[in-house]
């Protein structure tokens, strides 16, 4: 069987104390130095979580969310903190029909929802950390006020949006513009709102006293009930704003909506496979859609198929076409809506689902079980049914990142005591919504991921979550932690994680050899962000692939796009085995970085 060799663009990290992988440098340099001052994997994250919301502000920011999967040695199972904030009371298809609106837009201050990332990062910490508030947050205030690096594409996001600013949020080229022009690239670049913010919080939590876990209580209603969750229900009361629907709308987003929601934890879904459990979150993200294709998958025999060919590049597509069908027909926040979980991850519906993979690449949506095809119907007739005017929606649909849009970072922490952590952060693009004054950060827009039209899975609904692309990944074996893993990248994250861990599993690659291999990705739905376009039978695929791979899968039916070399996914990944731990990060972008000892 030929083989691509297992080449790596740098060492893969081992060692025997921890290990930190993150879409960042400074962050994972963070993480580790909360490692060595005797914080555990817990600590780690949230110190870089922090930092990560300061240095890829383009990509996540204060007022966000995130996912978060965590493993203990004494614990029986992974568990899941649910950093996902709820849509606003008075969100309803209704108040935006009385808009004239057909969609949620994906800008501006309409598709608010509470920012969860700060309550879930506390959750964490109380929990399962160890360290005080004020030494996790040290390193995300230093950088806030005395300055870091701005990344190119961050300036990149700036750069478009210049104007827009400056004529219809103030408060936005207050925070990111110097002089009225964008920063310039790796240039020193200060958030002193946001610091300033943050050691607010600091200074309150520290006034009730030096209890650690009465200190991250205090932190948690100031954001939530106090000054900030007041500045936020102030400026979204204000005025109208100019969004994606070409018009000037007021937010729905209130005060009473942030005191109402806290972070919450909850078990992980999780399937087993080929000696692994992997486990994900629940269906109010995208997660169980990693496990719905290994369930398609069970039962190829890779050991016959090359990882650079046609038909692992053909198969893996077409699994992933059934199972993301399956996502947009039946995926949404189980509290509001019943999601046939036991049925599309069983065996018996894989075996005959299975049976739809044929020689040919599928050019239709074919979701599973009754009523599914007219959920895609519907969703089918209203995507793209609106334009966007002025910057973009969310997370970007594919490599390289759009000038305009948001992305996502991810975070993956393994210490010398088997703790694990992987984390997704991502909303409060600074580009997505304006700053909010004051405050110096903007407030996630994924209200802009459900539909208007009643009936849908993610129709929707007063306080609930939207079901976002969001999706940390962490692995088990023989019931201890293994490997955490993920990447950002929307609808993509389950598809360029998945193969990763593929290849790790099944070809015998260490982490580095396996984030490296190229890449390749399939369009086959309509797009959860904003305006929501649709493509069918796309694949977009790295061009190190072999010439006679890419000629075989045009043949074969696939819409081929051949992207650059190293475009495709920013995959993270952090493992522990045989006593050492061991941890790769994706060269792609010259941005991530995994550090351990």
């Amino acid at each position: 069987m030929a083989m691509f060799a297992p080449f790596t663009t740098r060492p893969e990290i081992k060692g025997t104390f921890g290990a930190v992988s993150s879409t960042h440098w400074l962050a994972s340099s963070v993480g580790m130095a909360m490692l060595e001052r005797g914080g555990n994997a817990f600590d780690a994250a949230v110190a870089a979580g922090f930092v990560l919301q300061i240095v890829e502000p383009h990509l996540n920011g204060p007022g966000g969310e995130v996912p978060i999967i965590i493993k203990r040695p004494q614990d029986d199972a992974p568990r899941v903190i649910c950093g996902q904030g709820v849509t606003p009371a008075a969100a309803t298809p209704e108040a935006f029909a009385e808009l004239g609106l057909k969609t949620v837009p994906g800008t501006g201050l309409l598709p608010a929802v509470v920012p969860g990332a700060f309550d879930a990062w506390m959750l964490l910490l109380r929990d399962y950390g160890s360290l005080p508030l004020e030494t996790v947050l040290e390193p995300a205030i230093g950088y806030a006020r005395d300055g870091y690096p701005l990344l190119g594409r961050a300036v990149s996001s700036i750069l478009p949006v210049t104007d827009f600013f400056q004529k219809e949020w103030p408060s936005s080229a207050e925070q990111w513009l110097i002089n009225g022009r964008a920063p310039k690239p790796d240039a020193l670049f200060r958030s002193p709102a946001i610091a300033a913010t943050y050691q607010r919080i600091v200074d309150e939590a520290k006034a009730v006293g030096s209890d650690r876990e009465a200190q991250i209580e205090r932190a948690r209603v100031c954001f939530y009930e106090g000054f900030v969750a007041e500045a936020i229900d102030t400026f979204y009361r204000d005025q109208p704003l100019m969004d994606s629907s070409g018009k000037p709308h007021r937010g729905l987003l209130t005060g009473d909506d942030m005191a109402a929601w806290r972070a919450s934890e909850e078990a992980s879904t999780s399937y087993d496979y080929a000696g692994y459990t992997i486990h994900k979150t629940g269906p109010w993200g995208q997660g169980p859609v990693f496990l719905q294709q290994l369930a398609l998958l069970k039962k190829v025999d890779f050991s016959v198929v090359a990882p650079d060919s046609a038909d692992f590049v053909h198969i893996v597509t077409e699994a992933a076409k059934l199972a993301f069908a399956d996502r947009e027909a039946w995926y949404g926040d189980p509290h509001f809506v019943d999601v046939p979980l036991s049925q599309l991850l069983s065996d018996d519906y894989n075996d005959v689902r299975r049976q739809l993979i044929g020689e040919r690449a599928s050019t239709v949506m074919r979701p599973g079980l009754a009523g599914g095809e007219k959920n895609i119907a519907e969703m089918l007739a209203l995507a793209g049914s609106e334009p966007t005017i002025g910057p973009g929606g969310g997370e970007p649909t594919f490599a390289p990142l759009p000038e305009v849009e948001g992305d996502t970072v991810h975070l993956d922490v393994v210490d010398r005591f088997g703790n694990m952590v992987s984390a997704t952060p991502s909303g409060g693009w600074l580009q997505s919504s304006p700053a909010v004054p004051g405050l110096g950060f903007s407030i996630s827009t994924r209200a802009q991921m459900t539909w208007l039209t009643p009936g849908l899975p993610t129709s929707l609904r007063p306080r609930m979550r939207p079901r976002t692309t969001l999706t940390p990944t962490l692995v088990t074996r023989n019931g201890e932690g293994y490997m955490a893993l993920g990447s950002p990248g929307g609808d993509q994250q389950d598809q360029w994680s998945l193969i990763v861990f593929l290849r790790h599993v099944h070809y015998g690659l260490g982490l580095q050899a396996s984030i490296d291999a190229p890449l390749f990705q399939m369009r086959h739905f309509p797009a959860s962000f904003h305006p929501r376009e649709c493509v069918l039978n796309r694949l977009l695929i790295e061009g190190r692939f072999p010439v006679e791979t890419l000629g075989s899968l045009e043949q074969r039916g696939h819409e081929i796009r051949v992207q650059d070399d190293w475009s495709l996914g920013r995959v993270c990944a952090v493992s522990r085995k045989d006593g050492m731990v061991h941890a790769g990060a994706t060269p792609r972008h010259m941005q991530g970085y995994a550090v351990g000892r």
